[in-house]
């Protein structure tokens, strides 16, 4: 391994090889007859922790020995001076402190970008500032870009580049992680120079994307005992294609573009790079395969050369799967069954995907099955029940509180969770119904301090008294050091987990999510004095995007053998069967983050990397892991309702193998979708829903005593037109649940228009002079102002309102002309004693005229019914004339009725008459005699929808109903009940 050549030693093993696994035993086999000590000798560095971890447990399975010295490439500092370089600053830190510079600029340059992006630019300039020191490019590099071809846009980036100058001029501070990181491997190198070491020296795993990291795998190459050893090193593609990877501006996407810079820099071709001792591919033919379909795009016209000389390419795809599901959910299911069918084989599998909303699903999917998958991911920290309590309770802050947002604080899992919390959900209850009866959307300290003294028992007063004050007087929009509001946020924090009991202790950090929360909480404290001032809004922001780097692992043991990974983890894992899934492009691989500094040509001059870099790293994983022994290859047509676009890499690989009909690649690839659509089948069958036979059109009859024996002169329509709503509002007892924030709707329009009339018919009884535009406008702004929290429904419903004052003003003087008002919103009843039912009402205005009639009005802001429909179905008016004459209206003696109105107050303003005249009272109200007593009898069934106003007209009670099961013209089919 170690001779005495001249050249750079670089050793590779090919994609599809078990990387750590490999390593291991290529060492195990080296060193089997040295002394034990001698592979204790070995410096053996990895790339990342997962490796190191894999490694140490692939010895630790033994035959025992000593072990090698372990390094990660990120923590060699105990082989320098550490002691001289001081520890990096906190990379939140950094990001807070660009803050106020970033401010700064924007005051003076506000066309450069929104205030709302503050934080998006710190933290992509704290990028682009960590790849410059990696990479080791300087702000005057940057400055000094000939470009005499771009916009202008470029002269405000260079101004706003030079706020950041300071951080890499040599003041003393601590340095941020990747000039860390460059310092100490300066120094190693420099000490290598100056005295090689004389043991072994390894680095493994790496592809040396990061040029301070190539230049340290290019000083090991060079040591006497140095020794790179590269993961998924392309063996099959031909000596002179490497050429074509020359070019970065046209070749960083392909998998082996950072393999073809090391060796350019180590001044080695492809032949010299040797294969790992004992690592194999498991199916070389398919390497050769994808190896082919990866190629440059400017030599993709080789396939028409190089593709025949593949062979058959069935046995290459014989393990392969192909899955193209119509939706993402179809693909989820199908990947779970094959998950559920490699536990019960005990096969070891693995789910791979950038894309964790389907990684979600599939865990779900596996869920029916009693399967908890190994997610190296976890969940991410923002999304755990800890997690959603602070970015619920940083929302506060932000926004006026409405009622879904107090409920949906109340009633998380750790509310009130530190004692008591059986009451506190039942109070929650009571407050929930409460409000959506009541309101109000926008509930304060008042409101729910009111609704705890209106209760019968005053058990929830202190219960009240800490809603109040934890929930409802934070809303601080303005500007605020970040670490003070910090502090209130945590203070709010434990006292929402506290409760209303003073003695509870809260435990915010006690479960599995607190436990992964406490460091970064720690980390943002400590960062938080650096960050300056900031809105509400921009906080919440920056908390959100602060837990978003964190996640929390179950402590639930899962299945030993179903893995979901990352890309990260397939790097260093091995399983029997990887299943690719969501191969989209903008998925997998994902669309490349837009730069709002350098575009690709500046950053490829001032010798940044590409955007392309984490393509080509994308591809270089997906060459390593098509090669596993088994794959599936999955994507969905469909996502969010719209059409997807096919991985590029998929796209490549079934073209070329269509384009191959003489070696089988056509008949291949269709082996291929047949395996998935098997299972595509079976997920459609387990999906299923199976036949059920529709309900047939209720018609129920309740028993005579359960029927109901009072109803409003409003509902008489109901029960004309559609009967099952009245049966489930007073037979079932069955109310529709009113929204937690009410919307200004027909229904409150309604009843503030009234509010507004009644006030100004009162106010103007005895003042004529008062009853002109301007009073009831401003009586209609104030009575808006008071009972609508909607500024813009407030405005829109008072310019309706102004449309139709003229004309309501000029009938109003003719109303008066001939009569006065006696009263409004009068409740009246009569009862029908000889078949025991009584009838209630509303008026919202009674008159009387100068010969002692009544005259009834109601106000309507929606249609009006016409003559024909109050004869038949709105029957409002006419009983209220029954009503009034048979003296059932409080205090308003039994008196003629001269005529009754609807006054019409919306799009078509106006009195409409009832059609007393037309009609005999003494029929009519015979005629509602024999319709109440029909429906007080058992053998009458409430039909539903029996006579709606249109047909595509919705009812409260439709669902329960069932409707759409059946139709209109379907026959009713009663059912007695007991």
């Amino acid at each position: 391994m170690f001779d005495s050549a001249d050249s750079p030693r670089v050793f590779a093993c090919p994609p599809g090889a078990d990387f750590p696994r490999a390593l291991v035993d290529g060492l195990r086999a080296h060193y089997a007859n040295e002394p034990p000590e001698a592979l204790a000798r070995v410096h053996l560095i990895v790339n990342t922790r997962r490796m190191a971890r894999r490694i140490q447990a692939l010895f630790d399975d033994g035959p025992a020995l000593l072990l090698p010295r372990l390094s990660l490439v990120t923590d060699l500092g105990d082989l320098s001076a550490l002691d001289e370089i001081p520890p990096p600053v906190p990379p939140l830190r950094r990001r807070l402190e660009l803050i106020p510079l970033i401010s700064r600029f924007l005051d003076t340059n506000p066309a450069f970008a929104p205030r709302s992006a503050l934080y998006d630019l710190a933290d992509s300039l704290a990028a682009l500032m960590a790849e410059m020191q990696g990479e080791g490019v300087t702000p005057e590099t940057i400055a000094q870009l000939d470009v005499s071809d771009q916009s202008g846009h470029w002269t405000r980036t260079v101004n706003f580049l030079s706020i950041v100058q300071h951080y890499f001029d040599d003041t003393g501070e601590p340095p941020d992680s990747e000039a860390r990181q460059r310092l100490i491997v300066d120094r190693l190198i420099a000490r290598w120079a100056a005295t090689p070491p004389a043991d072994p020296v390894i680095v493994a795993g790496s592809t040396g994307s990061r040029g301070t990291t190539q230049r340290l795998m290019q000083a090991v190459a060079r040591l006497p005992r140095g020794a790179l050893v590269l993961p998924g090193f392309d063996f099959e593609m031909p000596a002179d294609l490497w050429g074509t990877l020359d070019d970065p501006m046209l070749s960083e996407d392909h998998p082996q573009h950072r393999f073809h810079a090391l060796m350019r820099g180590l001044g080695l071709n492809a032949t010299d790079i040797r294969p790992w001792p004992g690592a194999t591919a498991p199916n070389p033919s398919r390497n050769r395969l994808v190896s082919l379909a990866l190629r440059p795009a400017p030599v993709t016209d080789q396939w028409l050369r190089d593709g025949p000389a593949l062979g058959d390419l069935r046995p290459a795809t014989r393990s392969m799967t192909l899955i193209e599901a119509p939706t993402q959910r179809q693909e989820a299911l199908a990947i779970a069954l094959r998950l559920r069918d490699a536990a019960e084989r005990g096969e070891t599998a693995a789910l791979i995907t950038p894309d964790r909303g389907l990684t979600r699903q599939v865990a779900a999917a596996l869920d029916r099955w009693n399967i908890l998958p190994d997610d190296s991911a976890g969940e991410p920290l923002q999304l755990s029940a800890i997690g959603r309590l602070m970015r619920h309770i940083a929302g506060l802050f932000e926004a006026r509180l409405t009622a879904d947002a107090l409920l949906t604080l109340l009633k998380h899992p750790l509310t009130h969770g530190a004692a008591g919390r059986g009451n506190h959900l039942r109070f929650t209850r009571d407050l929930e119904l409460h409000i959506r009866r009541n309101g109000p959307p926008y509930p304060d300290a008042d409101a729910i301090t009111n609704w705890a003294a209106e209760r019968k028992t005053r058990d929830a007063d202190a219960w009240a008294a800490w809603v109040a004050d934890t929930f409802t007087t934070h809303h601080s929009p303005q500007e605020m050091a970040i670490s003070a509001r910090l502090e209130t946020h945590l203070t709010l924090l434990n006292r929402a987990i506290q409760g209303h009991d003073p003695t509870a202790t809260p435990h915010p950090w006690a479960q599995e999510d607190g436990r992964a929360a406490k460091p970064v909480i720690d980390a943002f404290l400590d960062a938080a004095p650096y960050g300056g001032t900031l809105n509400a809004r921009d906080y919440a922001d920056l908390f959100g995007a602060v837990l978003g780097a964190g996640e929390v692992r179950e402590v639930e043991t899962p299945h030993p053998h179903i893995l979901i990974w990352g890309t990260l983890e397939a790097r260093v894992q091995g399983a029997d069967l990887l299943i690719l899934a969501g191969l989209n492009d903008g998925t997998w691989p994902e669309a490349p983050t837009p730069d709002p500094w350098l575009n690709r040509a500046l950053r490829h001059k001032a010798g940044l990397l590409l955007p392309e870099r984490r393509i080509g790293l994308s591809a270089h994983d997906f060459q390593q892991a098509i090669a596993a022994p088994e794959v599936w290859l999955t994507r969905s047509i469909r996502s969010d309702d719209a059409e997807t676009v096919v991985s590029r890499w998929l796209n490549r690989l079934q073209n070329l193998l269509a384009g191959l009909p003489d070696q089988g690649g056509a008949e291949a690839l269709d082996s291929m979708k047949e395996r998935g659509a098997n299972w595509l089948a079976l997920a459609d069958a387990i999906e299923a829903p199976g036949s059920a036979k529709p309900r047939p059109r209720p018609a129920p009859m309740p028993p005579a005593a359960a029927r109901p024996r009072q109803l409003s002169v409003t509902e008489i329509k109901t029960l004309i037109r559609d009967p099952y709503a009245i049966y489930a509002r007073h037979v079932l007892r069955l109310r529709p649940l009113d929204p937690l924030m009410r919307l200004p709707d027909a229904l409150i329009r309604g009843i503030v228009t009234h509010e507004v009339m009644e006030r100004f018919i009162r106010d103007t009884a005895d003042t004529p002079e008062a009853r002109n535009r301007d009073t009831l406008t401003a009586t209609a702004r104030e009575v808006f102002e008071a009972s609508l929290p909607w500024p813009a429904e407030r405005l829109i419903w008072l310019a309706r309102l102004e449309r139709v004052v003229d004309e309501f003003l000029a009938d109003e003087e003719a109303r008066r002309a001939h009569a006065d008002p006696v009263d409004y919103e009068v409740r009246g009843k009569i009862a029908f004693d000889d078949i025991g039912f009584t009838l209630t009402g509303t008026a919202d205005r009674i008159d009387r005229d100068r010969s002692g009639a009544l005259l009834i009005y109601d106000y309507k802001t929606g249609a009006v019914p016409g003559k024909d429909e109050q004869k038949y179905f709105d029957k409002q008016l006419i009983l209220e004339t029954v009503i009034a004459e048979q003296g059932g209206f409080s205090e308003i003696p039994a008196a003629p009725v001269a005529g009754a109105w609807y006054i019409g107050l919306g799009s078509s303003p106006g009195q409409v008459a009832a059609p007393l005249s037309e009609i005999s009272l003494a029929e009519f109200t015979t005629e509602f005699r024999r319709l109440i007593t029909r429906y007080l009898s058992p053998d009458q069934g409430f039909l539903s929808r029996r006579a709606m106003f249109e047909i595509t007209q919705t009812g409260s009670y439709d669902q329960l109903a069932r409707f759409g099961e059946w139709d209109i013209t379907e026959t009713p089919t009663p059912e007695v009940l007991k």
